[in-house]
């Protein structure tokens, strides 16, 4: 059964790490297409000063695939651990960076070729699954928010950049990339066109999730695939979709992808509330509501990898 799994940061990794959970099981290929629109922190300063994809979602993805023997699980672990500060004043350049971000920037410099550098990153930590990003080209993001200076909260500004965008403390009333055409990566068409699964979520939406959707090429592609759809929801709001109901996160999906369908969503219920709503709007795309507790024990709105695969198993299996 071949998935694919659309987002990028911490939530796409949740769910990667959920599915690599069951894909025995399912016997699963995985693929992550990523979102390349990252400027800030350590994969906005390699992006400024070297050129290359922003490595960081790209990082997060190849670790939450990896496998678990010992020497997978611990080059894993490499690629996420992050420099601090080593006493040598505010000049220290490996400050803030992950070894990961490090290592792309390496290999995608080394062979010439982001997709090389990650089929490469993929092997050195046994990743069980491919990780693709949505275009070979970066991105940049921009929204208009309105009230993004609390002293003017009825003017609308553009605000420029992923982070930016992430952090705004107005809201969002649309998202879109620069340079507003850039071409998807082949390997994610192919990807999307043999698949039997697309997934979109959880993660930021208008930052991680939408992102895909503005691709042209990729938009077509998914549009034309006979794959079943599921969408993943989050657990709790976040700056950026400040003011958006857990059922304004699904028609935002087809306001930004007319014609876009799906199959399933899936939530946890302490996070959807009344789910009338949120059920009404999953059926406007033609989907069926599956509440699941899928977060973590502690209360914390992060999402357990071993119940969130146990909720994907029956949604995926269907047609089995």
């Amino acid at each position: 059964m071949k998935v694919v799994a659309f987002g990028g940061g911490h939530g796409l990794g949740a769910s990667l790490r959920a599915l690599r959970g069951i894909r025995p099981q399912l016997d699963l290929e995985l693929t992550a297409v990523v979102t390349v629109g990252d400027n800030g922190g350590s994969s906005g300063r390699l992006r400024a000063e070297r050129g290359i994809l922003p490595p960081g979602d790209l990082r997060q993805a190849l670790a939450a695939l990896s496998a678990e023997d010992e020497t997978s699980a611990r080059t894993a672990a490499l690629l996420q651990h992050r420099f601090t500060a080593a006493g040598f004043g505010a000049e220290d350049p490996l400050t803030g960076h992950a070894v990961g971000n490090l290592l792309l920037c390496g290999l995608m410099e080394l062979l010439g070729d982001p997709i090389a550098a990650l089929d490469h990153a993929a092997g050195l930590v046994r990743a069980q699954g491919r990780v693709l990003p949505m275009s070979k080209q970066g991105v940049q993001l921009e929204a208009d928010v309105r009230g993004a200076d609390p002293d003017r909260p009825e003017e609308i500004s553009t605000v420029h950049g992923q982070h930016e965008v992430a952090v705004t403390r107005g809201t969002v009333q649309q998202v879109r990339l620069l340079p507003k055409d850039p071409p998807a990566c082949p390997e994610a068409l192919a990807a999307v066109a043999e698949a039997d699964w697309l997934i979109f979520g959880p993660g930021s939406w208008y930052t991680s999730v939408i992102p895909h959707l503005l691709v042209p090429e990729l938009a077509a592609a998914i549009l034309a695939s006979p794959a079943r759809r599921l969408v993943l929801l989050n657990l709790a709001a976040e700056k950026e979709t400040f003011g958006l109901s857990v059922a304004d996160h699904l028609a935002a999906l087809a306001w930004y992808l007319p014609g876009l369908t799906a199959d399933v969503v899936l939530a946890d219920p302490a996070a959807v509330g009344d789910p009338e709503p949120v059920a009404g709007a999953a059926e406007s795309l033609g989907a069926r509501l599956v509440l699941a507790p899928v977060a973590v024990p502690d209360g914390s709105p992060r999402h357990d990898p071993v119940t969130l695969g146990t909720a994907l198993v029956p949604v995926l299996e269907v047609d089995r």
